[in-house]
């Protein structure tokens, strides 16, 4: 990863997250990419450098060597690979381009890492660790044979830690309509730091810094490794499109991006290390760009994790249809314009629906939750904690909240959303959490009733048909209400999307 910053000079682009869709039952499932055969490959560029002055750098012999390894790895497995030079520097240098047989080619997918070190060593964690994942999972789709929807082309860049020149290099020599055929780029760049964090390229913007979203559909390939960490129990946070990687000539054409990244010479924080473990208040990677980033300078459980998530990302996005496109959305981390209590009949006071950062309550369990499906904010019933769990539920109360109007197109469309009802032993089928859409007519098109048993919150997804509102102008109406006394009932809603 180069160190300094790179910037796309692009006007920004609004995003539209999209809803995730898991792998249909009908396609391969994701394979465990063997930690052993990516070190392997991380043992093979140490001794590259070895033999070629201590480094794999542009311009220099070990990463032409590098490159030869690549592509005789690809060549051996049946892909079409072509070995792409240009010249920076008074060098030549090169990028390995591997494209597998089959699928869409006006629907590509590209997955790419840098395969080029700085002259001060060998650069094992930055960036063979990516360029080892990636060609482990290159592999495992010539194993298995893998019959892609989309078409699957990877790429190892040459001259990153120039200035992203073997990237640039290659977009600048695609023509519109090539580009055009390019709906999404993967960059995985330092994923085996040793003192690591798991970022996620920050797609849909949900950070609410830097230089915003990614092009339109960042948001899902983002979403897509978050769903495979979130598998596995380990939480991600979001690292901004800043330009230090090779996504930027891709994101500056408007082509989407996501991946993911372990950390380089940033210090990480007490928060982050009480969050993934490791030492707060030391870098990332402290071999970053010395002579030390060895292969002794790798976290094995990192990279295991971000091979693995690489592999999910590659098999899901490529393999199973593409997700519907968005035509609407909201994930409240900006007021839209949504009215609390919008007939005047509510009879909620402090625990009335409300956007906001919601403060966690607990009482014989999770009630109210403290995190939101993305970003930091979403619909709450009385976002505050207060000094004991039922001071801001619903309290034997009614609360109802609606959206702005919303235009439908014409054609088959959903209604997706997360949300929770929790609730304590005290409460019954009388309590309940309610979406309708409202149009022409109005019509219930979700429940979820209470019961006199416990229930702790937790967030869940609903899908629902809406097509027969379509081509009209609609409001969404959430409704909670806590009819069967004093119980205690908290309800949550975040991430609503109309698609089609």
């Amino acid at each position: 990863m180069m160190r300094k910053l790179w910037t796309t000079g692009m006007a920004a682009i609004l995003a539209i997250p999209l809803a995730f869709t898991a792998p249909s039952a009908s396609a391969a499932a994701p394979p465990d990419i063997s930690l052993t055969a990516v070190k392997a490959h991380l043992t093979q560029f140490q001794s590259i450098a070895n033999a070629n002055g201590g480094n794999r750098a542009h311009g220099r012999p070990g990463y032409l060597a590098s490159a030869n390894y690549v592509k005789g790895k690809l060549d051996a497995a049946g892909f079409t690979t072509t070995l792409q030079s240009f010249t920076y520097g008074g060098a030549t240098g090169y990028n390995v381009i591997a494209d597998w047989p089959g699928g869409d080619t006006g629907n590509t997918l590209m997955i790419g890492a840098h395969l080029d070190s700085v002259t001060a060593g060998p650069g094992i964690n930055d960036n063979g660790t990516g360029s080892a994942a990636i060609l482990e999972t290159a592999l495992e789709v010539s194993r298995q044979s893998l019959a892609p929807t989309r078409h699957l082309r990877f790429a190892w860049w040459g001259a990153e830690e120039l200035g992203l020149r073997g990237s640039q290099a290659y977009v600048n020599s695609l023509s519109s309509t090539e580009r055009s055929r390019i709906k999404g780029y993967y960059n995985f760049d330092m994923v085996g730091s040793p003192n690591p964090g798991y970022f996620l390229y920050d797609g849909d913007n949900s950070d609410g810094v830097g230089s915003g979203p990614g092009p339109a559909g960042s948001a899902q390939l983002e979403a897509t490794l978050a769903a495979y960490f979130s598998s596995i129990g380990v939480a991600t946070r979001g690292t901004d499109f800043d330009g230090r990687s090779d996504y930027g000539p891709f994101i500056a054409v408007g082509i989407p991006a996501g991946g993911t990244f372990t950390g380089a010479e940033g210090t990480k924080s007490s928060a982050q290390a009480t969050l993934w473990g490791g030492t707060a208040g030391q870098p990332f990677d402290p071999c970053y760009h010395r002579a030390c980033d060895t292969t002794t300078n790798v976290n094995d459980t990192a990279l295991n994790r971000n091979a693995d998530a690489i592999a999910y990302a590659v098999w899901t996005t490529a393999v199973t249809t593409p997700p519907p496109a968005a035509i609407w959305e909201d994930t409240f981390e900006t007021s839209t314009g949504w009215t609390a209590n919008p007939s005047g009949t509510d009879t909620a006071t402090a625990g009335a629906w409300e956007r906001g950062d919601p403060e966690a309550t607990t009482s014989s369990g999770a009630k109210q939750l403290g995190t939101t499906v993305s970003g930091s904010n979403d619909l709450v019933t009385g976002r505050l904690a207060g000094s004991a769990a039922g001071d801001y539920d619903l309290d034997g109360a009614i609360s109802s909240i609606r959206s702005p109007a919303i235009s439908l197109p014409t054609g088959t469309l959903k209604l997706n959303f997360s949300w929770y009802l929790a609730h304590g032993s005290n409460a019954s089928s009388a309590d309940f959490l309610r979406v309708k859409v409202v149009g022409s007519s109005t019509t219930q098109v979700f429940q979820q009733l209470g019961s006199a048993a416990n229930r702790n919150g937790a967030w869940a997804t609903a899908n629902v048909d809406i097509s027969a509102f379509a081509g009209q102008s609609v409001r969404i109406l959430v409704e909670a209400g806590d009819a069967s006394g004093a119980s205690l009932v908290e309800a949550g809603i975040d991430d609503v999307r109309v698609t089609r």
